[in-house]
């Protein structure tokens, strides 16, 4: 009899920075998988985390787990970074939780192999079908719900059929939260002619590869499924692009050709992840494609082994 078992990876070393709520969450999923978990914040945090690391620890040993499944690094000194990036035989995996820099460097300098996003240039693509009122609050949603987060809406991609009916409302809607668009000549021409009260600026060729994570928005008109489609794998990370239509076959060919870690039909952006996919909690998210891909919960942290159980089987 031939069967595969789940296994855990090992032992996961989650690099974060400013956030201390990742400690808690990065040490839960790692210890519901089976997994020894090393958790290193940054600097701007310490005090925190030097408080939450104690608890982790101290609950832990009561709970009965092994010691040492749950470490806590007290040293902002880089240098530890350094030590983990290059501990191949004491670490499994690394998960670096930051900004670009962070990221950069683990990806660069490790000898571990690495769960990572780079960022989070997540879109929405509103059909030439869509129900505009519709449109208007799932693009308020995934911009507005949390600017900061890596999941918000970075770029509002509009359908020429229907940019003169939904670009007023929707930047009436950006207006109302305070946020600046960035738009394409069409979209400012259009917007112009309307009237709006939104605060609009010229987008230039930055503006379709960045990471606000504050009240900006990227705005462009594009003609169709396919320009949009050719929009996001040109200029996205790969995280999280969302299509606002009333038919069935655009989020089709949408779904099929856009490469993202998660798709998203007539939802907002903010809404990728585990918890919202019912799928518990989550380390991070992971714009790869090996080993994991979207949403890294439990589940995630796991490998697998092949057991073969013979009754003096050998070899012919």
């Amino acid at each position: 009899k031939v069967h595969r078992v789940s296994v855990p990876l090992g032992v996961v070393a989650v690099i974060f920075e400013s956030r201390p709520n990742v400690a808690s969450d990065s040490a839960a999923v790692c210890i519901m998988s089976g997994n020894a978990c090393i958790l290193r914040g940054g600097s701007e945090a310490t005090r925190t985390t030097a408080v939450l690391y104690e608890l982790l620890e101290t609950g832990a040993r009561s709970a009965g787990l092994p010691d040492g499944c749950l470490n806590g690094i007290r040293t902002t000194d880089r240098a530890a970074v350094g030590a983990l990036l290059t501990a191949e035989d004491l670490v499994d995996v690394i998960v670096p939780r930051g900004g670009p820099g962070l990221i950069k460097r683990v990806a660069a300098e490790s000898k571990v192999p690495v769960i990572k996003h780079y960022s989070g240039v997540c879109h929405q693509y509103v059909a030439a079908d869509a129900d505009v009122e519709m449109a208007v609050r799932v693009v308020e949603n995934s911009k507005c719900q949390s600017v900061e987060v890596c999941n918000a809406l970075e770029t509002v991609l509009v359908d020429a059929a229907i940019a003169d009916k939904a670009l007023a409302p929707l930047a009436s809607a950006m207006a109302a939260r305070g946020v600046t668009l960035r738009c394409c000549p069409a979209s400012r021409a259009i917007l112009a002619a309307a009237g709006t009260n939104a605060v609009v600026e010229e987008a230039t060729g930055e503006d379709w590869t960045a990471e606000y994570l504050s009240p900006m928005l990227a705005v462009r008109v594009v003609a169709g499924v396919e320009e949009a489609v050719e929009h996001i794998n040109t200029y996205g990370s790969h995280h999280t692009d969302g299509v606002v239509t009333t038919s069935l076959a655009v989020p089709n060919a949408f779904g099929r050709s856009v490469d993202s870690a998660s798709v998203l039909v007539n939802a907002s952006t903010r809404l990728s992840g585990g918890g919202d996919y019912g799928l518990g909690a989550v380390i991070g998210i992971s714009t790869g494609k090996l080993h994991a891909r979207g949403r890294v919960g439990a589940e995630e942290l796991t490998t697998y082994e092949w057991v073969a159980v013979g009754d003096g089987h050998l070899r012919a």
